[in-house]
Order: C-alpha cells, then sequence, then structure tokens
C-alpha cells in the first residue's frame, strides 16, 4: 500500500507537469518489470511513470519511477532514476543521437544507488546503445564493479499499426564475471500495436546465462511480457 501511494504521488505530479510547453509523461503497466534479462519486481506486476523535459537546442532531463522487488533481506520497495543528456541529428535524414548520465537510486536502501553514462545511434528503425558504470550495484558489491552493456534494438513497422520487435544484449566487465559470475547475452522478440492513444506490446525474453535465477527476486528464466503505455498530452 505504501509503494502504492508513493507511485500515486510521483506519477500525478509527472502527469501535472506535462501540461507544460516541451514536458511530456509516459506511464506503464506491465506484468513483470524486466531490466537486461532480469526481473527487478520478482515477476509481479510493476506501475512505471515519467516525466521529461526537451529543450529545442536537443537538450533533454526527467525522472522515472516504478515499484521493485529485490527481495526481504533487501527491503527495497521502489527505484527513481534521474537522468539527463543530449540529442539531435548529424543532417538531413541522418543518424539520430544520443548522449547522456542516468543515476538509479533506491531511496528505502541507498546502498544500491549507482550511475551509468550511455551513448547511442539510431537509423529508421534500428538503434544500437552503450552504457557503462564504473560501480555498477553500488555499495551492495565488493571488489571490481565495472560493468558494460551493449544492446541492438529494431521497431519493425508492419501494417495496420502492428510492429515487430527485436532486442538483443550483452552485460560484460569486472562486475559480470567477478560478482555475478558470467557475462551474458540477453535477447526478446514480439509484437507491438498501436490503438489510439495507447502503445501495446508482448514479448518473449531469456538470457543465455549459465547461471539461471529459478526464484521469482532477480529471475532471468524465460518468460513472457505485456506492457501497456500512453504518453501525456495526449494529442
Amino acid at each position: 500500500m505504501r509503494n502504492a501511494r508513493i507511485l500515486a504521488a510521483l506519477g500525478l505530479a509527472m502527469a501535472a507537469g506535462a501540461a507544460n510547453a516541451g514536458v511530456t509523461s509516459t506511464w506503464t503497466a506491465t506484468n513483470d518489470y524486466d531490466f537486461r534479462g532480469n526481473s527487478q519486481s520478482a515477476k509481479d506486476p510493476a506501475l512505471q511513470a515519467s516525466i521529461d523535459y526537451a529543450h529545442e537546442s536537443g537538450w533533454y532531463a526527467g525522472a522515472w519511477a516504478s515499484n521493485v522487488d529485490f527481495g526481504k533481506a533487501a527491503d527495497v520497495d521502489y527505484e527513481l532514476d534521474l537522468y539527463t543528456g543530449f540529442t539531435g541529428t548529424t543532417g538531413e535524414g541522418g543518424l539520430t543521437y544520443d548522449a547522456g548520465i542516468i543515476g538509479y537510486t533506491y531511496p528505502d536502501n541507498k546502498d544500491f544507488n549507482y550511475l551509468e553514462i550511455y551513448g547511442s545511434l539510431a537509423k529508421d528503425w534500428f538503434k544500437g546503445k552503450i552504457w557503462y558504470s564504473n560501480d555498477f550495484g553500488g555499495k551492495t558489491t565488493r571488489g571490481s564493479t565495472a560493468g558494460w552493456y551493449a544492446e541492438a534494438n529494431a521497431t519493425i513497422p508492419l501494417p495496420a499499426n502492428f510492429s515487430f520487435l527485436l532486442h538483443a544484449g550483452y552485460s560484460a566487465g569486472e562486475y559480470w564475471k567477478d560478482i555475478a559470475g558470467d557475462e551474458a547475452l540477453d535477447y526478446s522478440a514480439g509484437v507491438g500495436y498501436t490503438v489510439g492513444n495507447f502503445n501495446l506490446a508482448v514479448k518473449y525474453v531469456d538470457t543465455s546465462s549459465d547461471y539461471k535465477v529459478r526464484d521469482d527476486v532477480f529471475s532471468n528464466e524465460g518468460r513472457v511480457i505485456f506492457t501497456v503505455a500512453t504518453t501525456f498530452p495526449w494529442k
């Protein structure tokens, strides 16, 4: 109940802010909060909301929140991410680039807090992106904790407002070798559908990790994920 009240308050503030020029707010409901092939909500549903400001220069900033479940020992109920960056296009019809920094924060347990920098290039329906943190997982880990993540994403348009969704990502670096015990590929394939102001998607998510987490907390087993999202203000 406490978690729901927190997210509701954040969401109302985000929706109110979306009434201002250059500000949008996106709400998403999902049956499982997936992060790079690992469940962050113990395979339970999650409600997520963001507020984003985009300037005509290409600079942007925002905040994103979701409920999470890291198990009883961690006692973490929600995540709040803060980010800023710069995006633009290389000439008419060229590549779209994006670079920035994001802070993953967990107000219930600040030991989980950490930063990542990122950069991406996109063209039409394809985007490639790389992330890096010198302290992945924050103070919850010991020793070498640098982590890389490289991903490729495709959203291929189909007739009648459908789209084909493909994703592949690879987690590497000292954190994954020394702490998690395995550098691994995660991947997904699914279908998206737009109806009115809502975007629906269903996808199958799995990983190639030799270390399978079969418990609900941080599960990386293959599973089907549904999402429904909408962005305010509606046009």
